[in-house]
C-alpha cells in the first residue's frame, strides 16, 4: 500500500523535526511547512491524505488555513496541534473545519493513533467492507457509509465525525441518547474538551438538517439529545 502522506505545519523547528522523524520512522511520508502560507501552498500542490496544523503560525494561522481548505475540500482530515486549550479555542478550531484537536505537549504515538483513526474513518486505510446503512430522515436520505445527506438531486457531504454522531442519533430516533454515550462511542471518552467538541458538531448537524424543517435535534438539558421528525 502507498505511504500515507502527512502535511505537517509547525513553526517550532525542534518539535517539527522530532515529529517528522517519528512519523517517517512509522512509515508515513511527511511534508514539513514552517508557516501557514506555505502549508496552504503545499496542500494545493500535493493534496496530502491528512494535515496536522499548528494553530499559532506566522503569515497565516492554522484556523485560517483550515477555513481556506474547507471552502473546496470537506473530506481531507485536519488535526490541530496547539497549546491553546481554552474552550473558546477548541470551539474555534472545530468551527474552522478541524476533525481533531491535540493539546501540546503530546506524544507522537498519540498523534499516530489519531491519524490512523481519522484516515480509517475516511476510508484511506484498508478496512473490512461494511453493510450499507442508509437512513431515511423525513425527506432526507442519510448514507452513513458515504457520509452524505441527499434531498432529491442535491447531495452534500458530512465529515466523518458528523456522520458518526448522526448515525447514533438515527439508530435511537425519537429516543434520548445521553451525551456520555455519544462521547464514549464517537470520541472514546467523555472529557471536557470532547464534550465541547460534541456541542460544536451538534450545531453543525442542525445546520445540515435545516434543509427539512420537520427535522430537529432536541437538547434534553443535562441528559443528551433526541432526533425527531
Amino acid at each position: 500500500m502507498d505511504k500515507i502522506r502527512v502535511l505537517l505545519a509547525e513553526d517550532e523547528l525542534a518539535l517539527a523535526h522530532i515529529v517528522r522523524e517519528s512519523l517517517e520512522e512509522s512509515g508515513f511520508e511527511v511534508t514539513l511547512c514552517a508557516n501557514g502560507e506555505q502549508a496552504l501552498q503545499k496542500y494545493r500542490a500535493q493534496k496530502p491524505d491528512i494535515l496536522a496544523l499548528d494553530v499559532m503560525m506566522p503569515k497565516m494561522d492554522g484556523f485560517e488555513v483550515a477555513r481556506h481548505i474547507r471552502e473546496t475540500d470537506k473530506i481531507t482530515p485536519i488535526i490541530f496541534l496547539t497549546a491553546r486549550s481554552q474552550p473558546k479555542d477548541v470551539v474555534a478550531g472545530f468551527e474552522s473545519g478541524a476533525n481533531d484537536y491535540l493539546k501540546k505537549p503530546f506524544s507522537v504515538e498519540e498523534l499516530i493513533v489519531r491519524i490512523k483513526v481519522l484516515l480509517s474513518t475516511n476510508r484511506l486505510l484498508e478496512r473490512p467492507k461494511t453493510i450499507n446503512e442508509d437512513y431515511q430522515i423525513s425527506n432526507l436520505l442519510f448514507s452513513s457509509n458515504k457520509n452524505t445527506l441527499q434531498q432529491g438531486i442535491n447531495t452534500w457531504q458530512l465529515t466523518a465525525r458528523e456522520s458518526d454522531i448522526l448515525k447514533m442519533l438515527c439508530k435511537h430516533k425519537h429516543e434520548v441518547i445521553t451525551r456520555k454515550a455519544l462521547l464514549t462511542t464517537v470520541w472514546g471518552d467523555d472529557s471536557f474538551f470532547n464534550a465541547r467538541s460534541l456541542d460544536v458538531f451538534i450545531t453543525r448537524l442542525r445546520r445540515q438538517l435545516d434543509a427539512d424543517p420537520n427535522i430537529q435535534i432536541i437538547n434534553i438539558r443535562g441528559v443528551g439529545y433526541k432526533l425527531v421528525w
